[in-house]
C-alpha cells in the first residue's frame, strides 16, 4: 500500500474487495494529519523562529514518527479485514469444523478490531502535535494546522466505528472492554479538533 499510486489504491478502495476499506482510510487519515503537522512544523524553522527550534523540532520529529505508524497501520488493518473474510468461508460442514470456524472468526475479529484502536491513539497524539504547533507555527500555513486536526478527527471517528463493528462476535468480555476503553477518548479528540479548528478560522478571519 505505501509504495502504490494514489489512483491505484482508490481504484482498490472503490472495488468489490473486502480490503481495504473504512479501517485503511482511518490509518491514512491519521498519516495525512501528521505528514500536514510535519510540514507546517518544517515552514517553522530558521532565525524567524528560533525561540522555539526546541519545541518545532520535537513536534516534527514526532509528526514524521506517527506518520510512519500510521501508514503501518493502514496495511496492518487491510491485512487483518483479509483475514476476518478468510475465517468467514471456512468450512463448516462438521461439528469439529464449525467449532474451529467460530474460534478462527472471534480470534480474526478482534485482530481486526486492533489496528483502529491504535489509529485512534495516533489521532489523538497528532491533535495534540496540532495543538501545540498552532500558537508557535508559521502564520502562512496556518490553515494546514486545522487541516491536520481534521484530518485527525476522521481518522478518529472513522476508526472508532470499525471497532464497533468488530465488538458483536467478540465474546471475551475483558477484550471487549480493552476495545471499548480504546474508543474511549474519540469524543475528546473530536472535541480539541473543533478547537484547533476554531482557533484557525477566528485568526484569518481577522
Amino acid at each position: 500500500m505505501r509504495d502504490e499510486k494514489i489512483s491505484d489504491f482508490l481504484e482498490r478502495l472503490a472495488d468489490r474487495v473486502p480490503a481495504p476499506g473504512g479501517g485503511a482510510s482511518a490509518a491514512l487519515h491519521a498519516a495525512q494529519a501528521a505528514a500536514l503537522v510535519g510540514m507546517v512544523a518544517r515552514y517553522s524553522t530558521g532565525e524567524k523562529y528560533a525561540q522555539h527550534e526546541t519545541a518545532v523540532n520535537l513536534i516534527l520529529a514526532r509528526a514524521d514518527e506517527l506518520r510512519g505508524g500510521a501508514l503501518q497501520l493502514a496495511e496492518d488493518d487491510a491485512a487483518a479485514f483479509t483475514a476476518v473474510t478468510d475465517a468467514y468461508r471456512l468450512p463448516k460442514a462438521t461439528e469439529e469444523e464449525k467449532a474451529a470456524r467460530s474460534e478462527a472468526i472471534a480470534t480474526a475479529l478482534v485482530d481486526a478490531a486492533r489496528p483502529p484502536v491504535r489509529v485512534i491513539e495516533v489521532a489523538g497524539l497528532v491533535v495534540e502535535l496540532a495543538e501545540r504547533l498552532l500558537p508557535i507555527g508559521n502564520r502562512n500555513v496556518i490553515t494546514d494546522v486545522a487541516a491536520a486536526a481534521e484530518a485527525a478527527r476522521a481518522a478518529a471517528t472513522t476508526a472508532r466505528v470499525n471497532v464497533e463493528i468488530n465488538l458483536g462476535g467478540i465474546k471475551d468480555e475483558r477484550i471487549r472492554g480493552e476495545l471499548v476503553a480504546g474508543t474511549a477518548k474519540v469524543d475528546d479528540i473530536a472535541a480539541r479538533a473543533d478547537q484547533v479548528t476554531a482557533a484557525v478560522r477566528k485568526e484569518i478571519a481577522r
